[in-house]
């Protein structure tokens, strides 16, 4: 897999990340690419432990049709970008990089456990990451970080707009009827309505998509063996 592109310097200050984000929020397309034909999904996730200054990443590329497993990779990289909400890309994505690099079947849509544009300055770690692999990507998230989702019915697939200062920056989507909402936002090469339909078709059973159960089931155990995997991270799984 080639690597992805070096947009800017890691070795940065929470203030010099600040004025980075700015600048890459300039380059980010908020629309699919014409004709997107998606045949595969991947979801990413990070793992760390109290203590531990190494991030354990891993993604999983899944069949879009069946949501099977078809490709995976990890990869334990030390974290060196201090915990900042906000900031969180510039303390996960070093890490995904490793991953990316190790991962032999490259998916249409990268669909990240954290936010897109719902974000304060309209670019969390899909945004981010999806403009460092050059990807249409997605944030899926657990739990908001701005702006405040109108009033959500309990069936699935009932949406409600996620609003910030005025501006819709993404959609509470019930994935599940009567459990709690994921928050989906875009990230890049990518628009609100198609984040959405993806995210609900990864969601046939839980609240959070098959791409993120199965990175972070991953990115757990290879937590768990202390890194030690590292020898079966681009076996597809049987």
């Amino acid at each position: 897999m080639e690597s992805p592109r070096a947009p800017h310097d890691w070795n940065v200050t929470p203030t010099e990340a600040v004025a980075l984000q700015k600048r890459l929020r300039e380059q980010l397309i908020l629309e699919p690419p014409p004709g997107l034909r998606v045949t595969r999904l991947a979801g990413a996730d990070i793992s760390t432990e109290k203590g531990n200054d190494t991030g354990y990443g891993g993604m999983v590329v899944l069949d879009a049709a069946t949501l099977a497993p078809v490709a995976r990779a990890v990869a334990a990289v030390p974290l060196t970008f201090p915990y900042v909400p906000g900031l969180l890309s510039f303390r996960e994505l070093p890490v995904l990089v490793a991953v990316w690099k190790r991962l032999t079947v490259r998916p249409d849509v990268l669909i990240f456990d954290g936010q897109g544009t719902a974000h304060p300055r309209r670019v969390g770690i899909a945004c981010h990451g999806g403009l460092l692999f050059d990807i249409p990507s997605i944030g899926c998230a657990k739990s908001l970080l701005v702006g405040t989702p109108g009033k959500l019915a309990e069936r699935r697939g009932a949406t409600s707009p996620i609003t910030h200062k005025g501006e819709v920056v993404g959609m509470a989507v019930r994935t599940r009827a009567g459990v709690s909402p994921v928050y989906v936002s875009p990230g890049h090469r990518m628009d609100l309505d198609t984040a959405v339909e993806w995210v609900l078709k990864a969601s046939p059973r839980y609240r959070e998509p098959e791409t993120t159960r199965h990175a972070h089931r991953l990115v757990n155990a290879f937590r768990r063996s202390g890194g030690e995997a590292a020898e079966l991270e681009e076996r597809s799984p049987a």
